[in-house]
């Protein structure tokens, strides 16, 4: 692959011509670079978001690079700050051996996992002393670490940091010196934590790392980006028919941005979507079920993306109750008591908040047996005739 190709679709390169010189000094040097990204096992799924990088990240396989992914299971356990106004909750060791066991098989989606090499930071992490930690901390200083945004805004609003939050970009930045990486991934949000591996490297007189920074996939909300604590995201793994559903629920503003970090549509391709949707000359609900199409084909197959189509339609756009697919679920697995509060119940079969749920009931979109259920406070009770229940647009459940 050529330079250009290698550098489209890239947000930032940290320096400017750092990877022109990369390249350069693997072809000089006849040996492939060391490429680093790093996820931390906070929950089991890796998302749309997550494959704007490593799609890239692919490329760079592509082209003959050696890929790096760190499992961060030493990490997750102190817990990212980056992008927090608030501490994350530190995970247990079982959570995040759970976790991270989840992400090789979903990687698998991206690219073919068997020809990257796959590290666990603990395994160096875990064996520093006290006295290598000391020595680490010396690397950097305070007014360093409090240049970053989310630590200056917690400071400034009296929002307690904890110490140990302070030093998670030192040792992010160890597993860099850990494999001498020549390149680390990271999104707009991560630059501060990889410039730190640069500088750490640089300081034990290794060449530093150049950092690639992805834009950021912004969520199905529309505000904020991706991310599976906020829970506006679509899982790698996610069943077709969510995939497609979820993706058609998008706001109409960010037809744009999915086109061009979700498809792998020819740049080509994606120039002319754009074009229809900016210039009006195709329907912006149309170019939704394309974008959509697309993902559930990348991720399961055209088969899937084509059976998830035909049931976005019966499900959502096909007028009438007696036609949709509706889930059968048995009273005892929800309410085995016999009776339910209508939030309750909505949070377990779709997965949402309860708040979010009664927000739905209060809309109108909430139908019992046919009718609308407006009253946020109704409670189900087990009858010996079926119920039928409609959440939101897609939601269609038979209670039995």
């Amino acid at each position: 692959m050529t330079y250009e190709e290698l550098a489209r679709g890239i947000e930032s390169i940290t320096p400017a011509n750092g990877l022109k010189e990369k390249l350069a000094t693997a072809e000089k040097e006849k040996r492939p670079l060391i490429v680093k990204f790093g996820m931390d096992p906070t929950a089991p799924d890796l998302h749309l978001g997550h494959a704007v990088a490593l799609k890239k990240i692919r490329d760079f396989l592509t082209a003959g690079h050696e890929i790096h992914l760190i499992v961060g299971n030493f990490t997750a356990l102190v817990g990212d700050p980056s992008g927090r106004n608030t501490m994350r909750p530190p995970l247990t060791e079982e959570e995040v051996k759970h976790n991270a066991e989840t992400y090789v098989a979903q990687l698998s989606k991206i690219f073919d996992t068997s020809k990257i090499h796959i590290h666990y930071n603990n395994d160096w992490l875990g064996k520093l002393s006290f006295a290598d930690v000391l020595k680490l901390l010396s690397k950097a200083t305070l007014s360093q670490i409090m240049q970053r945004e989310d630590f200056k805004n917690r400071y400034e609003n009296n929002i307690p940091i904890a110490l140990h939050e302070l030093i998670y970009p030192l040792i992010q930045g160890y597993d860099s010196v850990a494999i001498n990486a020549d390149i680390e991934f990271g999104g707009r949000d991560q630059l501060l934590n990889c410039l730190f591996g640069k500088s750490l490297q640089e300081s034990l007189g290794k060449p530093g790392q150049i950092v690639l920074t992805m834009p950021l996939l912004c969520g199905l909300d529309g505000h904020i980006k991706m991310s599976k604590s906020k829970g506006n995201y679509i899982g790698l793994t996610e069943h077709p028919n969510d995939m497609y559903g979820k993706t058609m629920s998008i706001p109409d503003f960010l037809i744009p941005e999915w086109i061009e970090l979700t498809t792998d549509w020819t740049p080509t391709e994606k120039s002319n979507m754009t074009a229809a949707y900016k210039n009006q000359t195709e329907n912006p609900m149309t170019i939704k079920k394309r974008i959509a199409f697309n993902i559930v084909e990348q991720y399961h197959s055209k088969e899937a993306a084509q059976e998830a189509e035909a049931f976005f339609y019966k499900q959502v756009q096909q007028k009438g109750f007696d036609t949709k697919e509706f889930q059968e679920v048995l009273w005892e697995t929800v309410a085995p008591e016999g009776s339910i509060s209508l939030s309750d119940l909505g949070a377990k079969l779709i997965g949402q908040s309860k708040s979010a749920v009664r927000r739905l009931v209060e809309s109108g979109a909430v139908s019992v047996n046919g009718n609308k259920v407006t009253d946020v406070f109704t409670v189900l009770t087990k009858t010996e005739t079926p119920v039928q229940l409609k959440i939101g647009k897609r939601g269609f459940f038979t209670l039995k």
